[in-house]
């Protein structure tokens, strides 16, 4: 079995092992979707702040996700103290030097104690049966830039693909992922359809594990978040102070995510527009 195979073989038996609860927000009636957005992309908003790799973000969104669902009847009030917690536990798991508890603490102005993430740490892991590892779209999305952009010769050891690129990639990730339907396909499947709008067919064929039947559902979903977010150009990949070159397309970055999200759901005529109104004052 090649290099490739073997990575491949990994992943998937390592996705298997985590589940999704695509009506994790039934259990919640007192919540709605977009408070998980906005949740979600304050998060995004901490983790540039902080410089914290795009991996950490999405263990914070895995760990949320994952712990509502094992949750019953949660009030807004306790979401920014559960996704502050998912992240600095992500944090942790992933960053060589990660922000200390009382810097977590002060981005939520006050709203959440030191002493409060701590304890609410310790209930999350528990939860989570301490399974913190997921195959995150983000490592997908690496893996397969990584195979797409592979010389015959070459190992699957360090990446070698165009950073702009996989920043666009990972942008379209980052709004889709915003909604919740994004629970009803694997991580896999997630990385797998961005890649599609984001690349030519031939480099997408590169990688001979892709098969349309496997990705045509999750590639139809995308489409109007690839159209808005090709009709808002997109954000160039940003600089950070203190990141080498060669790292800096791995770095959280936040965007207008929110804004471009609620012209999708106006586009979409949903039900969702009278929580679309009140965004602002929703904000985290």
């Amino acid at each position: 079995m090649s290099n490739k195979d073997v990575v491949w073989s990994n992943m998937l038996k390592k996705d298997r092992t985590y589940s999704k609860d695509t009506h994790m927000l039934e259990k919640h009636p007192h919540l709605e979707p977009m408070m998980r957005a906005i949740l979600l992309d304050w998060l995004m908003e901490v983790s540039e702040v902080y410089k914290l790799h795009r991996e950490t973000y999405h263990l914070a969104q895995d760990y949320f996700d994952r712990f509502m669902a094992t949750q019953r009847n949660l009030f807004k009030s306790t979401l920014q103290l559960i996704g502050i917690t998912c992240l600095f536990i992500a944090a942790k798991m992933e960053e060589m030097y990660p922000p200390k508890v009382h810097q977590f603490a002060y981005v939520t102005d006050e709203a959440c104690t030191e002493d409060e993430i701590l304890n609410m740490e310790i209930i999350i892991m528990k939860e989570l049966n301490w399974s913190l590892s997921p195959q995150t779209p983000i490592s997908w999305l690496n893996v397969y830039m990584q195979v797409a952009y592979l010389k015959d010769t070459e190992e699957l050891l360090i990446p070698r693909y165009p950073q702009e690129t996989f920043t666009q990639i990972a942008q379209l990730l980052d709004l889709c992922m915003l909604d919740v339907k994004c629970l009803e396909f694997s991580n896999g499947i997630l990385a797998a359809s961005a890649l599609f709008h984001f690349s030519s067919l031939e480099l997408v064929e590169n990688i001979h594990w892709l098969k349309w039947d496997l990705t045509e559902e999750c590639v139809r979903w995308m489409v109007p978040f690839a159209m808005v977010l090709r009709e808002a150009g997109g954000s160039p990949m940003k600089t950070f102070t203190g990141i080498t070159a060669d790292d800096m397309h791995n770095i959280q970055s936040h965007s207008s995510f929110l804004s471009l999200l609620v012209i999708i759901i106006f586009n979409s005529g949903t039900n969702q527009m009278s929580i679309c109104i009140c965004i602002q004052g929703e904000k985290m």
